[in-house]
């Protein structure tokens, strides 16, 4: 069986590109990971993660670049701010037979390829507390009014930054229907999240095999960032609701920056491999008190949620 891990990235994002595959590498020093690139903007990455073994960039850039302009020509910046976020989508369509997708922004505690366990019995897997908000940032009410999704269905919704599945267990086809569903009603989805409704969308219509880790008999620990309850043991976190040690932590919707949670953590495997130059952060604007206050109301909304 053919297994490895995708990443999307690109020169914007690589002191947290270097840090994942820091982190992938501590404890898996095997897995082979593909790099999809976000943008033309990924010459300095490339180079970079060619000092790791067994990373690569994805071969087929004359691929990613026809998914793009045909996903662009459906959608495109009109209804999506950033629609190259859709190249996640390349996943289903890449080398790998069974894959695991994870998001620059992410750290993980374990030889994280592991989790593809589950694709013995599923086809899809995910492993978060989304659902727990409801259709927040997936899914609009029209969606469940229209009866495009029943109330049960969307109970299975999921974060989009961390999932494993298998190749083509949708088509290209589904992928292009999707999206001209969206553009025709962009009233069922939030696309502010750009990628998360369209993946959840095809998941949902096409993949009745699918399960997320933390339904997992006992549960399983939480991951994301804004959650103030995880306590470091060495380089690793617990969550102490549940004692247990997490999988990974997921930056969501926070900028990885001196200061931010459980910054030390990021910080000890972006700096694992010392030939690399220390990571660089631009000069933060200064917030008024009234988005200090707006940043601590989503934050705060956003942790009850979860």
């Amino acid at each position: 069986m053919n297994r490895g891990i995708y990443i999307v990235a690109n020169d914007r994002v690589m002191d947290n590109a270097i840090a994942l595959i820091n982190s992938i590498r501590f404890y898996d020093q095997d897995t082979p990971i593909v790099m999809i690139p976000y943008n033309e903007n990924y010459q300095a990455i490339a180079e970079v993660i060619s000092n790791f073994p067994k990373v690569n960039i994805y071969e087929d850039l004359e691929f990613i670049q026809k998914f793009s302009e045909q996903a662009n020509q459906i959608c495109g910046q009109d209804l999506f701010e950033r629609p190259n976020l859709l190249r996640k989508l390349i996943c289903w369509f890449g080398i790998f037979d069974e894959f695991l997708y994870i998001d620059t922004d992410i750290i993980v505690f374990e030889k994280i390829i592991d989790n593809l366990k589950y694709l013995a019995e599923y086809d899809f897997v995910c492993y978060d507390y989304q659902h727990l908000s409801g259709i927040y940032e997936v899914f609009k009410q029209p969606i469940l009014e229209n009866k495009i999704f029943s109330s049960h269905e969307v109970k299975d919704v999921f974060n989009s930054g961390f999932w494993a599945s298998k190749k083509h267990v949708f088509s290209e086809k589904d992928v292009w229907k999707a999206l001209n569903q969206v553009a025709e009603h962009p009233e069922y989805f939030d696309l502010s999240t750009v990628d998360q409704p369209i993946i959840n969308y095809l998941v949902l219509k096409h993949v009745p095999r699918r399960f997320n880790i933390v339904k997992r008999p006992g549960r399983a620990p939480g991951n994301w960032a804004g959650s103030p309850h995880f306590q470091a043991q060495g380089h690793i976190l617990i969550d102490s609701k549940l004692n247990q040690p997490l999988h990974f932590l997921h930056w969501a919707g926070m900028r990885i920056e001196p200061g931010c949670p459980y910054w030390e953590i990021w910080e000890y495997y972006r700096n694992l491999n010392p030939s690399f130059p220390p990571p660089i952060f631009p000069v933060k604007v200064k917030k008024s008190s009234w988005q200090q206050t707006l940043s601590q109301i989503k934050t705060l909304f956003r942790f009850r949620k979860k």
